[in-house]
């Protein structure tokens, strides 16, 4: 009876944190605007203790309750659906994000808020960190979160996978809050086109490649055209 109470317990302190305490905290540092004055080195830092231990707390949770590490999507997957889900999907979301890149220079989307544009690396070593510390760090950590243990959870108490990765989408723009409202919307449709091939193999590897692949580019490259900047 322990065991179970403790199970269920962890499985909705989980869902109560990724759905409302992450947004939260989101909200609240959107809001901080002296976080604009702190180097953007420990900014990367601060984010990826962050994920890592919320990444920790997924583990934890993993291990109280039924759910397995298979179930949460971290098995093997053959090479070929490996490589053709990993291009496809860092392909098309870059592709997405260079469009919203465009039409926010010509001023037909609102520009991104300040805190997005002050985690934007601008000299080399800060381009080096975003792409061996932040990219990995939300590669791994956020689809062994969203698309990995939440999703299964999910996929427990919903009708059917769709609705599953639907809501584990909408938690997953909302941890994005900070980036403001177009922000919550692009992470939202992010994590459901990140969804589909953790549905069709039931592994997240793909997915948490094709995050690496979309967040290094985005910042090291599509983030700094964006906002005129170079390495140096």
């Amino acid at each position: 009876m322990f065991f179970l109470f403790l199970s269920k317990f962890a499985q909705a302190g989980f869902v109560v944190i990724l759905f409302v305490v992450v947004p939260a905290l989101s909200y609240r540092t959107s809001k901080r605007l002296e976080l604009l004055a702190i180097p953007r080195l420990s900014l990367y830092l601060s984010a990826a203790f962050s994920q890592w231990l919320l990444t920790l707390m997924g583990v934890l949770v993993v291990l109280a309750t039924p759910v397995t590490f298979v179930q949460a999507g971290l098995h093997s997957v053959s090479a070929a659906p490996f490589l053709f889900w990993t291009f496809a999907l860092a392909g098309a979301s870059l592709a997405a994000l260079g469009l919203v890149v465009v039409l926010e220079g010509q001023g037909w989307l609102p520009p991104e808020p300040e805190l997005v544009r002050a985690l934007i690396p601008e000299t080399r070593k800060e381009m080096i960190w975003a792409m061996f510390l932040i990219a990995p760090t939300a590669g791994i950590c956020e689809e062994f979160l969203y698309r990995g243990v939440l999703l299964a959870l999910l996929s427990q108490w919903t009708p059917s996978v769709a609705w599953a990765v639907a809501i584990s989408s909408v938690a997953f723009g909302l941890a994005h809050t900070y980036q403001g409202a177009s922000g919550v919307v692009r992470a939202a449709l992010l994590g459901a086109l990140l969804g589909l091939p953790v549905v069709r193999l039931g592994s997240i590897l793909p997915s948490a490649a094709a995050h690496f692949l979309i967040d290094a580019v985005a910042l090291v490259w599509l983030g700094p055209k964006m906002l005129g900047k170079g390495g140096h």
